[in-house]
């Protein structure tokens, strides 16, 4: 599995239509609030045009492509922390992915309603952002009773545990997300298993109109948002990348390049995704199989090989490493061996 990403936004934004035009499903998509309720989920096969090639030139019978799940989750509206239109609900659903992705409504249409009177995609960012912390507030006061119970018990590290949440809270308070927060490692491993929706890393999909795709003010605007945020932002025409999903390979070139487009909407989501995570692709290869795995950037060899078979970290000796770009330009493993671009690894590789 690649990472897991939840579609979030005020209700009637496109988060429906940008899920289909992902996943290549059919979910329902109209034109009123809360029209998912229940969360939609699409495994998506991340088709990658290097470990094809690498399963070309080994020779292996079986090519497995790593997979991303997205989960389009209902519109959030204000007050959904204090359980407005079944937000509470909504949020929790929140809170078992790796990261979010923002779909902001950057296109004007009177036949779509809004939640608001005016279309203005930054505050329609706050207003989820303000509604992600108010929930985070509520997980950690709940932690925080609880801990002033238990450190009546005298235990120093209960009492370092309780001043660190109440620093917390204080700046949940003041509208600080956890991920603006400075947190020590420590701090991190205290509410690393709280579930807290504010640190999950943040994707911004500006879901545009067909006929305004450049020049487009409520795109720029959400642009300049996420940018002092540090946080990338891709533009998407949802129901254009809806059409083209529906399509077989062949009329998916030829419907992109009709609209001028160079790649569909999946592939820009997947690398905001593996950049906001920092997490990077390795390939094995035998005659057996050719498989992509997906690990956190900075991995050693060791705990790689523990994504392959768990036995494979507890008895690792080395590892035969070959760069995808000497494979691709030698064409051939005898060939790379006998240059002696195989590289051997130890563990801390």
């Amino acid at each position: 599995m690649g990472f897991k990403c939840g579609l979030i936004g005020l209700p009637n934004v496109g988060k429906s239509t940008i899920f289909n035009a992902l996943t290549a499903q059919q979910v329902d998509a109209s034109n009123y609030p809360f029209c998912t309720i229940d969360p939609n989920v699409g495994i998506v096969t991340l088709q990658d045009e290097r470990l094809d090639k690498v399963s070309e030139i080994v020779g292996s019978a079986k090519t497995t492509h790593t997979t991303l799940e997205f989960i389009d989750i209902a519109g959030l509206v204000k007050g959904a922390s204090q359980g407005e239109g079944l937000g509470n609900q909504f949020l929790n659903h929140i809170q078992g992915v790796d990261a979010v992705a923002h779909v902001v409504r950057c296109f004007e249409d009177k036949n779509v309603a809004h939640t608001s009177s005016e279309l203005n995609p930054v505050d329609d960012v706050e207003v989820v952002l303000t509604e992600l912390i108010l929930k985070d507030l509520e997980i950690v006061e709940r932690s925080l009773s609880k801990l002033q119970q238990a450190v009546k018990s005298g235990d120093p590290k209960l009492k370092d545990q309780l001043g660190n949440l109440n620093e917390i809270k204080q700046q949940l308070e003041m509208g600080i997300p956890l991920k603006k927060m400075e947190l020590a490692t420590a701090v991190k491993g205290l509410i690393r298993d709280m579930n807290l929706l504010t640190i999950k890393p943040a994707i911004y999909i500006a879901n545009i109109d067909e006929c305004d795709v450049e020049n487009n003010k409520y795109v720029d605007s959400l642009q300049k948002y996420a940018e002092g945020r540090g946080e990338p932002c891709t533009k998407i025409c949802g129901k254009v990348q809806e059409e083209i999903s529906q399509l077989d390979k062949e009329s998916q070139i030829e419907f992109l390049s009709e609209w001028g487009l160079d790649e569909l909407s999946l592939n820009k989501i997947v690398r905001a995704g593996y950049s906001v995570l920092n997490l990077i692709t390795f390939f094995t290869a035998n005659e057996n199989e050719a498989h992509a795995w997906t690990i956190p950037e900075g991995t050693v060899v060791q705990k790689a090989a523990a994504k392959v078979h768990t036995d494979f970290e507890a008895g690792f000796i080395k590892a035969e490493v070959i760069k995808f770009k000497d494979l691709i330009e030698i064409g051939s493993l005898k060939e790379i061996k006998q240059k002696g671009l195989m590289a051997i690894h130890g563990k801390e590789y």
